[in-house]
């Protein structure tokens, strides 16, 4: 039986709070980790008025912008769909990967659930933030990205564009993912 090679995909969003439902995903930025120059993007029209106030001052969105100028939240969902499917083509899987994963991924797969029926990623997301904390037997403090970049010296810098940092998360990745293979290759 042939296994379906793995696809990693780097995502990251920007929200109005901080769970889904009661706040809305307001943008995706999405890229293969491994040819980051393969991307998605989009900004989404809320599904509720409520904010923290603190979320759209981070992102710099606006929920009137928004509201006028995002994606309706199925057709979102249905262009990520489909692109995550012309990235895995016949023989991958993709695999959802994010820095605090759990925050992203669980907007992610609300949205997925609410307005498609299913989760391209399936019930389960990589954490970089874990598998760096793993490699390195860190505190979990020292997982914040501050101290990891510090570490491995990233190109890229993190802005809260999901776009750019999704490349910037695949770029950690990949540091992470090459310290990881070189012991391998040694042991």
């Amino acid at each position: 039986m042939n296994e379906k090679r793995e696809i990693f995909i780097s995502v990251d969003v920007e929200t109005s709070g901080p769970i889904p439902g009661e706040y809305s995903l307001l943008s995706i930025g999405a890229c293969s980790v491994f040819e980051p120059e393969k991307v998605f993007a989009c900004t989404l029209k809320p599904i509720t008025d409520a904010f923290d106030p603190k979320a759209l001052e981070v992102t710099g969105l606006s929920l009137q912008d928004l509201t006028e100028n995002g994606l309706e939240p199925k057709l979102a969902m249905k262009q990520f769909s489909e692109w995550l499917l012309q990235i895995a083509g016949e023989d991958g899987t993709i695999v959802f990967v994010g820095f605090n994963a759990p925050f992203d991924w669980s907007f992610v797969n609300y949205y997925f659930h609410r307005f498609m029926g299913e989760n391209p990623f399936g019930f389960t997301a990589l954490d970089i933030k874990a598998l760096y904390m793993g490699l390195t037997g860190c505190t979990w403090r020292d997982t914040r990205s501050s101290k990891i970049a510090a570490h491995l010296k990233p190109h890229a810098t993190g802005t809260h564009n999901a776009l750019q940092d999704a490349r910037y998360q695949a770029e950690i990745f990949r540091l992470v993912w090459q310290i990881i293979t070189n012991q391998n290759h040694r042991a």
